[in-house]
């Protein structure tokens, strides 16, 4: 046997170790789909595809930072704020155990008298954080996956700033990979300092410093609470509706958002997360002057062409979620509802790619003749992910699901969806695998009529801009596209 042949044998023999170490090692707790995947990726891809898999291939957090998540839950599950304003309901009757199901894997209960006030336009939501915040006297507490100070975000900046002025703690928190590609990342840093505002990155990339884990494990959050009294949540960061990108400028892209003004006991669980954030990636627990119980005021804001009525007392609980937990927390809700649901549901999700699970409730909803429709954007960012849940509509549509896409060149990135007419989740988390396992996301679960009623009127607004997706066209569409979508789905597994 000559030299050559010898180097053929030995990389066919570390060839064979890596494959099976790789089938032992991936296929432990991990969903099969994905261990597939993953295992192929290698086999077909040794060298490349085993360093891919060690870079990006576990979807836990450190060891350090899934304790720190413990420890805060134990804390959580130990308060007594909350108890008495626990909600005791009998309608519908199936919601019960999805309730405690949150609280076991999430540390938060259902809350009663809670006061919610949806806002679907994109500036008049920045405008009334600018408000709650001219009025905080103890303490604001921002977090957002994307935050940068531009045209339009700046006033809310300026308003912090003159918040940490007059004595109020402001504590700040953003993504750190989410920010490092977007313009004026420096200035905005520099302007905080300059403000006195208390800011960190969230899941910050700095190997030198030892802060590494997998790149793409990010938080999604999206979450202002002022003084424990005021709160929001939902889809929106905090960034000009373009994302200040050449490319969107010349499309004339622009986001679509829904968020949620809060007042009452939910409000001290939306800081919750916030304090369980600030604690692990500052080793700062705050207590005392934040996890404090305020019932909702009976002031609020006066309804817009962009701002819902505010409805109060509902029963509502904050759902956190992502990989410093154990369990895919968001991805057990959403199929809970989904099959518990008796008549309709409407989900609005920009970045739709489900994983098994998921999709099957979703069709076996509508193969029980349920009325399902799912609200997408007719163009999308990025491309990997809109072609990659392009390949789900054809056997959506064929189940009976209703898909519409929202007119370009309007980005719909709202992230909500209802269950008949009593439940609705508003949140971070879009109903993909990334938002399952990966980004750190909040949802909000809520139960009431009226509530539920305003989230129709949106759905509705949705609609009437449109285009729904008919079966037969959507068969015909080019074969490039059908190429593009089947081989962008194949890689959503490799979670």
């Amino acid at each position: 046997m000559n030299t050559a042949d010898e180097v053929g044998v030995v990389f066919l023999i570390l060839h064979l170790v890596i494959g099976l170490t790789a089938a032992i090692v991936i296929s432990s707790r991990r969903k099969p789909t994905t261990a597939i995947a993953w295992i192929m990726t290698i086999i077909f891809i040794p060298y490349l595809g085993a360093i891919a898999f060690f870079l990006i291939g576990f979807g836990r957090l450190p060891r350090h930072r899934r304790e720190k998540q413990r420890q805060v839950n134990e804390l959580m599950h130990a308060a007594s704020g909350l108890s008495g304003y626990r909600a005791h309901f009998d309608s519908p009757d199936w919601l019960a155990p999805t309730v405690a199901m949150n609280e076991k894997l999430g540390a938060l209960g259902m809350v009663s008298g809670t006061s919610a006030t949806l806002i679907g336009g994109y500036e008049q939501s920045i405008a009334s954080m600018v408000r709650a915040v001219e009025k905080a006297q103890s303490f604001i507490h921002v977090e957002f996956y994307i935050l940068v100070s531009d045209q339009t975000t700046g006033e809310l900046i300026a308003a912090l700033g003159r918040a940490a002025a007059r004595g109020v703690a402001v504590r700040v928190l953003f993504d750190h990979v989410a920010t490092l590609t977007l313009p004026r990342r420096k200035e905005t840093m520099d302007e905080l300092d300059r403000l006195g505002i208390q800011w960190h990155h969230m899941l910050p990339l700095k190997p030198l410093k030892g802060q590494w884990q997998r790149p793409d494990l990010r938080n999604h959050r999206k979450l202002l609470i002022v003084d424990g009294e005021v709160g929001f949540t939902g889809s929106q960061n905090l960034i000009d509706s373009t994302y200040l990108k050449p490319g969107n400028l010349r499309r004339g892209l622009h986001w679509k958002e829904l968020m949620v003004r809060l007042e009452g006991p939910i409000v001290s669980e939306l800081d919750a997360v916030f304090i369980t954030d600030w604690f692990s990636e500052t080793d700062e627990l705050l207590e005392g002057e934040t996890y404090q119980v305020r019932e909702a005021s009976i002031h609020h804001e006066t309804p817009s062409a962009h701002q819902s009525r505010t409805v109060h007392g509902l029963d509502a609980q904050v759902i956190p979620s992502g990989p410093s937990f154990e369990n895919d927390n968001n991805l057990k809700l959403f199929v809970s509802l989904i099959h518990n649901a008796r008549r309709r549901v409407s989900i609005t999700s920009p970045y739709f790619v489900p994983d098994e699970a998921t999709l099957q409730a979703i069709i076996t909803a509508a193969s029980r003749g349920l009325a399902v429709e799912l609200f997408v954007s007719e163009v999308a960012d990025p491309a990997m992910v809109y072609h990659a849940q392009r390949s789900y509509y054809a056997d959506l549509l064929a189940a009976g699901v209703k898909i519409y896409q929202y007119h370009s060149p309007t980005v719909l990135h709202s992230k909500h969806f209802s269950i008949d007419d009593e439940v609705a989740v508003i949140g971070s988390s879009n109903m993909d695998m990334r938002s399952f396992s990966l980004n750190m996301e909040v949802s909000l679960l809520v139960r009431g009529a009226e509530f539920v009623a305003e989230i129709r009127k949106v759905e509705d607004g949705y609609r009437e801009l449109s285009l729904p997706i008919n079966l037969q066209r959507w068969k015909r569409r080019p074969w490039r596209e059908k190429i593009l979508d089947s081989l962008a789905r194949l890689t959503s597994a490799l979670q």
